[in-house]
């Protein structure tokens, strides 16, 4: 994890985010890029909204620029000395850009969207989970107070995307002091179950436990969350969007759940 990615835009996640950046730059000697994104212009437009600033208006985009560099030197003076993250802001980035760009990174760091204007958005996470072909680390609303990645949770369904997402996460399962691997009856993939995840891990010399858990009354995000709140976990590993993203918007799912209710910081693969 020694190249971190963090796009920047003007929203109330972004103190989350840069202390997000600065634990994990702290604990892999790692370089922080930040990048400043503009607005995505195709759903503004498509959406018909008003925005104030258009396409090809140059001095707009560079008043946007001029704000974000700002945002960027208020956050980086509040880093501990010889820790200051480096700047790339010589044109505004947009999300297909950014998750080209993310191509020659080790991680992204993105905040937790919403539907709320003053979030991050959600096109941003899912362009770089799924144009980057990298793992993503979404901050959570509040920055985190702690190490992240002390005490891991895995939510392991036995899909493709959770396999991959455990296999970039292995910076972080290497310096855990206690990995859980917590699977939902009802919610599994064919494939291997916990207890083989379980044992793979356990050869690189992991403290690994697994567990099944199983309620009807609750969904497999919210046991799975309540899970992580039992462990004291402080960092959550799920494989991104197992289901079709239309799927998951329209029925809800697992992913979307958690994206929607973690308080820690959630590392996701696609």
């Amino acid at each position: 994890m020694k190249n971190i990615l963090v796009p920047l835009e003007d929203h109330r996640g972004n103190p989350s985010v840069f202390r997000t950046a600065e634990l994990i730059a702290g604990k892999f000697g790692s370089r922080v890029e930040v990048v400043p994104l503009g607005p995505d212009f195709d759903a503004l437009i498509a959406a018909h909204f008003a925005f104030p600033i258009a396409v090809g208006n140059e001095k707009a985009q560079r008043e946007l620029l001029t704000q974000l560099r700002a945002i960027f030197e208020e956050r980086n003076r509040s880093l501990p000395a010889g820790q200051a993250f480096a700047w790339n802001g010589d044109d505004l980035f947009s999300d297909i850009k950014i998750g080209a760009y993310g191509r020659v990174f080790d991680l992204t760091i993105v905040g937790r969207p919403s539907a709320d204007p003053r979030d991050p958005r959600q096109a941003t996470l899912e362009t770089v989970l799924f144009e980057s072909g990298r793992p993503i680390l979404v901050a959570p609303p509040q920055p985190p107070k702690g190490p992240i990645g002390e005490v891991i949770v895995i939510a392991w369904n036995a899909s493709t995307e959770t396999a991959r997402t455990v296999g970039f996460a292995m910076p972080f399962l290497k310096g855990a002091r206690k990995v859980i691997i917590v699977s939902v009856n009802g919610a599994m993939s064919p494939g291997p179950g916990p207890e083989l995840l379980a044992e793979s891990l356990k050869r690189h010399g992991l403290d690994v436990t697994h567990e099944v858990l199983s309620d009807n009354s609750q969904s497999a995000g919210r046991l799975i969350l309540a899970r992580v709140a039992a462990e004291g976990a402080d960092l959550l590993l799920k494989g991104g969007y197992t289901q079709s993203r239309l799927r998951q918007m329209v029925f809800g799912g697992t992913t979307s759940q958690i994206l929607a209710e973690a308080e820690i910081p959630v590392f996701m693969a696609h």
